[in-house]
């Protein structure tokens, strides 16, 4: 068996570099926890739902009620019944709009700095500052 000792250098710091460059970006996604968001496109197309959480590395949000999928659960003691509940499943981002809370239609975001240096939402279409909610 012949060693390729040419290999060993930097091939596995080169792969490692890349794999962590990949696993670690994240998406920069413009609805955080806690916002009141109106789907866009999909079967929940309409419907209006609290973030319930987001997820930066994939760009997917799970809103409350919504994308609603059957998940087959065991009983993890004795005391638990098994059974099937249904939970609310991640829906990529770019499928929901931000409620204006000035006037409660759908609207963009755009990010402003204030005079004290905070960086604010601003709703285009009204131009109301859009309060973060965690």
């Amino acid at each position: 068996m012949r060693l390729h000792t040419y290999y060993k250098t930097d091939r596995g710091q080169r792969l490692g570099g890349l794999r962590h460059k990949l696993k670690a970006s994240r998406d920069a996604i413009h609805v955080t926890k806690g916002d009141t968001v109106r789907v866009m496109r999909g079967d929940d197309a309409g419907k209006e739902g609290k973030v319930l959480q987001v997820y930066p590395k994939t760009g997917r949000i799970k809103v409350e009620g919504l994308n609603m999928v059957k998940k087959h659960r065991k009983a993890r003691t004795a005391d638990e019944q098994s059974g099937i509940i249904e939970m609310p499943a991640p829906m990529h981002a770019s499928n929901v709009m931000l409620l204006d809370s000035k006037t409660g239609k759908p609207t963009r975001v755009k990010a402003r700095i204030d005079a004290d240096g905070t960086k604010e939402r601003i709703g285009v279409k009204s131009g109301a500052v859009l309060p973060r909610s965690r």
